[in-house]
């Protein structure tokens, strides 16, 4: 069995397990508008997938770079998702369709390994529903280039690392003149991700960091 493949199972079995959820989350806040007592009962539900695959001989997590199209996360570097849709059976299938519709990744092929915790996005009154899946060769990307730009490709143990950590200032398309000081990843080649992307990686990186052979 591969150093991926035992990742894989080892992380498919923790997810079952009690998540880290708003402590680990917070280890990464940024947001732009502050987070209300509870979620508000008119928020949209949605869903993003967390997709991992090897490659390089290392598990590779993909990211996307949104579309300038003046929406509240216009520009931003995310996971693919978007919102729940009535003929969507659940937000799993949420997940799957919308991974499709917009990265070309056949919902038919993920293995879906579980999900992590629910986060509300109060400038766009999303709650998002992060989950969690695998393919096993690295995926033909199709772009739809009316929603994304770019994907981004990163190796999972790469954020584990503190130096992948920053602080910076930023502002949302849909507030342009507040300006916030955020917690935030930075790759090496100086992509920044912030806000729900982050805190939802940082739960993640949490649960991935009690792997004992991941330091």
């Amino acid at each position: 069995m591969t150093f991926e493949i035992q990742q894989i199972d080892w992380l498919r079995q923790r997810l079952q397990q009690p998540l880290p959820g708003l402590r680990a989350q917070e280890r990464m806040m940024g947001r732009v508008v502050n987070m209300p007592h509870t979620v508000p009962e008119n928020a949209r539900p949605s869903a993003v997938l967390c997709l991992l695959y090897p490659a390089d001989e290392e598990l590779q997590l993909l990211l996307m770079k949104r579309r300038e199209d003046r929406t509240a996360h216009s520009g931003q570097v995310s996971f693919p998702g978007g919102r729940y849709e009535q003929e969507d059976n659940d937000l799993q299938t949420t997940a799957l369709r919308e991974a499709h519709e917009e990265v070309g990744i056949a919902p038919s092929h993920v293995d879906v390994l579980g999900a992590l915790t629910s986060l509300y996005i109060p400038v766009s009154n999303f709650n998002v529903h992060p989950f969690v899946g695998y393919v096993p060769t690295k995926p033909q990307f199709v772009i739809s280039e009316a929603e994304v730009s770019y994907t981004i490709e990163t190796p999972l143990s790469n954020l584990l690392h503190n130096d992948r950590k920053i602080t910076t200032d930023v502002s949302s398309p849909i507030m342009p003149g507040l300006i916030r000081q955020v917690k935030a990843y930075q790759l090496e080649d100086g992509t920044i991700i912030w806000g729900a992307t982050a805190m939802i990686i940082s739960e993640l990186e949490t649960i991935m960091k009690e792997y004992p052979e991941i330091q």
